[in-house]
């Protein structure tokens, strides 16, 4: 029996910020998904579970062995797939013995089986090429898949992946979400692919409250964050109106006792009661008024006591809701015409051939194709970055482009700044409002760009180029998910459905293009 327990973990970074805090789950042999805004510790949960990091208090329990895919990995340019897999060595005697030059003792020991399994590995990540073929040849996204076919190939009790599907192509996520859909050992995997979690048995959520565990896949912890969240918020209304309901109770003590006490000082004034009639009244005013006081005000400590409880299971995360000024694009107005559209970086050998698009209106184009298709390069001539080597683009309306980088945006300026250069028409009010509704309230506005994580900087780039008095009739986006958490994908898919122009978008996420109501594909390579 195989699993891996993590027990009141603790873990803050060198400066003392706490990162994790007494964390506990279990991890059976079943498939469980690891979901998180970013920063919230998920990959540096990965490296306790592994042992890269020790954690300052708390512990982990592994029994079985376990497969690794981290998101950065570095190797030598020498490096060929074979060194992934460990067992350069073992091939060389194979490739001797081919041809008559390895020993008796080699021979004896040799794995007749191997090359047969590692090209059963290669094929389940969706990779055919040779083992001698250098790692700095392959694609980012080929490196990838043959890296989590080594770890797959040692058939470990557990794989921990981390965003195995980023900067993945369609095949390439594809290959992945069918492995893990036949993967029968444990495994643990942090990822935003929403396709990926689909094929979980269990969701654990990382949050500052702590690992809460949810069984089933990603729209079944969907559905149970809706109800427990609708549930919590509910509890919390309730334990807050308990508490204004007990401080007016506590008030109306108040006040009573001191009419009783003012009434008493003015009948001792008159002096027509005897003084032990008096003194007697006085102490049973004080004791019943006191007692009374004193009941109100348990009432209501154990009612703020009980609202603090309801507010701990509440956390603290404001969901984005857009509205944008419109950018008045006709319907049957031309936005973009591609005509036989030729480009890359020499003559010799263009990345694109022959390429025509057009979008009229208000449409919503994915360009899709295969990692090394030219989608980026086709953007980069689309928005004039890059000239066509024959061809002819005309875009007919204002545009705005957001790459992965959001290079429209100055890392060294605060986001208000760069609002007003973009937007130099705009009123202070209007650049406050605009950035609010983004959720960069007050001095959060005045954040230096390039301090902001991706997330922050997608949405700021959003709301410089989506805010002003006349947004651009078109936006061009490229990978505008890549590195994001779930809430931040989301967010972004809010504010984009609040945009009524032209969209062309290069992503491999399907979720995020059916979230952003894409209408067609424009298809490159095979």
């Amino acid at each position: 029996m195989s699993f891996i327990t993590a027990t009141n973990l603790v873990w803050s970074t060198p400066n003392g910020e706490r990162v994790l805090a007494n964390i506990n789950f279990n991890v059976g042999k079943e498939r469980v998904g690891l979901v998180g805004r970013n920063g919230i510790g998920k990959t540096t949960l990965l490296k306790l579970l592994t042992g890269e990091l020790s954690p300052h208090s708390g512990s982990v329990s592994i029994v079985g062995t376990i497969g690794v895919l981290s998101q950065n990995v570095q190797t030598r340019s020498s490096d060929t797939i074979a060194n992934l897999f460990g067992v350069r060595t073992e091939l060389n005697v194979l490739k001797r013995a081919a041809v008559g030059e390895a020993t008796i003792e080699e021979l004896e020991e040799a794995d007749w089986t191997l090359e047969d399994r590692i090209a059963t590995s290669m094929a389940k990540v969706g990779l055919h090429m040779p083992l001698d073929t250098r790692l700095a040849d392959l694609s980012g996204g080929q490196q990838t898949r043959a890296r989590l076919g080594a770890v797959v190939f040692r058939q470990p009790d557990f794989l921990i992946l981390d965003e195995p599907t980023n900067n993945l192509d369609r095949s390439g996520r594809g290959a992945v979400i069918d492995l893990v859909k036949g993967w029968h050992a444990g495994a643990i995997i942090v990822s935003h692919d929403r396709e990926l979690l689909e094929t979980m048995d269990a969701i654990v959520e990382l949050t500052s409250l702590g690992a809460t565990r949810y069984g089933g896949n990603w729209s079944h912890y969907r559905d149970c964050k809706e109800i427990e969240s609708l549930a919590a918020e509910q509890d919390l209304a309730s334990a807050e109106r308990r508490v204004s309901e007990l401080e007016r109770k506590a008030q109306v003590a108040f006040e009573r006792r001191e009419r009783r006490a003012a009434n008493g000082a003015r009948r001792n004034a008159r002096g027509d009661l005897p003084n032990i009639i008096l003194g007697v009244r006085k102490n049973s005013a004080e004791s019943s008024g006191g007692a009374s006081v004193r009941l109100a005000e348990r009432q209501k400590e154990h009612a703020l006591q009980a609202s603090i409880a309801a507010r701990s299971k509440v956390e603290n995360v404001q969901t984005l809701s857009v509205s944008l000024p419109s950018s008045n694009l006709a319907s049957g107005r031309r936005v973009l015409k591609l005509t036989d559209v030729t480009a890359g970086y020499g003559l010799d050998h263009p990345i694109i051939r022959n390429c025509s698009l057009t979008i009229v209106g208000p449409e919503r184009v994915a360009i899709v194709g295969p990692n090394g298709s030219g989608k980026t390069t086709l953007l980069q001539v689309i928005v004039g970055n890059l000239k066509p080597l024959s061809g002819t683009v005309d875009i007919s309306v204002n545009f705005a482009a957001l790459d992965q980088s959001i290079g429209v945006l100055d890392p060294e300026a605060s986001i208000i700044d760069n609002f007003r250069r973009l937007n130099s028409t705009s009123t202070e009010n209007m650049c406050r409002s605009t950035l609010a509704r983004f959720h960069f309230r007050a001095d959060a506005a005045l954040q230096q760009t390039g301090t902001l994580s991706g997330g922050q900087m997608l949405r700021a780039g959003l709301a410089c180029v989506l805010g002003g008095a006349e947004p651009p009739q078109l936006l061009v986006l490229d990978e505008p998910t890549n590195h994001l958490d779930l809430d931040s994908i989301e967010a972004i898919e809010e504010g984009l459905n609040a945009y009524d122009g032209a969209l062309l978008v290069v992503s491999h996420d399907e979720r995020f293009l059916s979230g952003v109501g894409i209408q067609r594909e424009f298809r490159l390579g095979k």
